[in-house]
């Protein structure tokens, strides 16, 4: 028998029985148990379940599932809600420098939408909005400011009409219409309207108005509140008309246009909207006299000739929107309506003499005056108005 090779081992009963152990463990239920309660512990934590999620959505080539879409939407809305509080915020303050106007928010103002516009057919209306109490409240706040910083300014007269220290509705349509008048004052002084204006002067005709409800409802100071408004009739009449400074400009100015529209805004209410036909019906007169007598060379020439004509679309304008609301009311003023009748005749009569340098003058009028016809004619009928001067109007 040959011997074995030198470098060959034979198996020695230690390691034999080693291997048998292992194997016996490896097959034990014991650690199959253990291993199998480890892999479901495992992929029960929550950042393996969404990383399993994702990982399973991506390789299937679809959007990830509706719930993590709407977490994401919702944090979204949660820091625009908060840049939102942060600018209301600012805007509340209230303290601001001298030449800083203070913001406004990044929604755009309709208020001047439709400018120099006849209106539409008249449809539905719809009811206040909690908005616009907080937008009130709020223009009340800036208000206030402002008086505040003019009575360091200007100190008031002690013998005001007016008790600032009481804090009544008088009180706030007066301080509203002087803010008013100083919003159209930094129109004129910018050439343009900032963009501020259009969402000030909207609450502060709508507070006018509100307040000139209440006021008149109550039937009290109703002389004083004709003189306040009288006043805030004249002041924007002023500027509405105004001569440019620059004679080289043609046209009407986008402030003056502004101006008109506030004028048309307040003249939703017939106490407010019969003062103004009045004023601009005389103010017609004023400025034909004046063509009459001026040199067609002069500088002012040609802004008294625009101006004519921007009256007159303003009379058109308040005839067409609100005639026939203002004839529906049972307080109107039969005597001061049948005075802006005459008036406007009047108005016709004096620029039918300039028909010789301008006939466009007699057009427009005339047209203003067959609209006017128009919408008084039932009320005429019903004995509201004057027959007598409801003849002249079809002359």
């Amino acid at each position: 028998m040959a011997p074995p090779p030198p470098n060959s081992r034979l198996p020695t009963p230690t390691a034999s029985a080693a291997t048998g152990t292992s194997s016996s463990r490896i097959d034990s239920p014991s650690l199959k148990a253990a291993l199998a309660m480890a892999l479901i512990h495992y992929n029960r934590l929550p950042g393996k379940a969404n990383a399993t999620v994702t990982a399973t959505a991506a390789s299937a080539g679809t959007s990830p599932p509706p719930l993590i879409h709407w977490k994401r939407k919702a944090k979204d809305r949660k820091r625009e809600i908060l840049r939102l509080r942060e600018e209301l915020k600012l805007l509340q303050d209230g303290a601001r420098g001298e030449e800083m106007e203070p913001p406004v928010a990044s929604c755009r103002c309709h208020f001047f939408d439709g400018c120099g516009d006849l209106p539409p057919q008249q449809g539905g209306g719809g009811g206040e909005h909690w908005v616009d109490e907080v937008l009130r409240r709020r223009f009340l706040r800036l208000v206030r400011w402002k008086e505040k910083r003019r009575r360091v300014d200007r100190p008031l007269p002690s013998c005001s009409l007016i008790d600032f220290n009481s804090e009544d509705e008088m009180q706030q349509l007066s301080m509203s219409i002087d803010f008013l008048v100083e919003l159209s004052d930094g129109i004129f002084a910018k050439r343009e309207a900032g963009p501020s204006f259009a969402t000030f002067s909207h609450q502060a005709v709508d507070f006018i108005l509100a307040t000139l409800k209440n006021i008149l409802s109550s039937e009290r100071e109703k002389e004083l509140v004709g003189e306040i408004i009288d006043g805030l009739v004249t002041r924007l009449m002023k500027r509405m008309c105004t001569v440019l400074e620059n004679p080289g400009s043609t046209g009407c100015s986008d402030a003056q246009f502004s101006v008109q529209h506030l004028f048309r805004k307040l003249g939703n209410d017939e106490f407010i909207g019969q003062r103004v036909i009045l004023a601009v019906s005389q103010k017609i007169s004023n400025v034909s006299e004046r063509l009459l007598l001026i040199d067609p060379f002069d500088d002012a020439f040609p802004d008294m000739h625009d101006n004519i004509f921007i009256m007159i679309q303003l009379l058109e304008f308040l005839i067409s929107d609100y005639m026939k609301v203002w004839l529906c009311c049972e307080h109107i003023d039969k005597r001061l309506f049948e005075e802006c009748t005459r008036s406007i005749l009047k108005a016709r009569n004096d620029l039918r003499i300039l028909e010789n340098m301008n006939g466009l003058y007699v057009v427009y009028i005339e047209r203003v005056v067959g609209r006017l016809a128009r919408e008084v004619a039932p009320a005429a009928h019903q004995g509201k108005l004057d027959l007598e001067v409801f003849s002249k109007l079809l002359c």
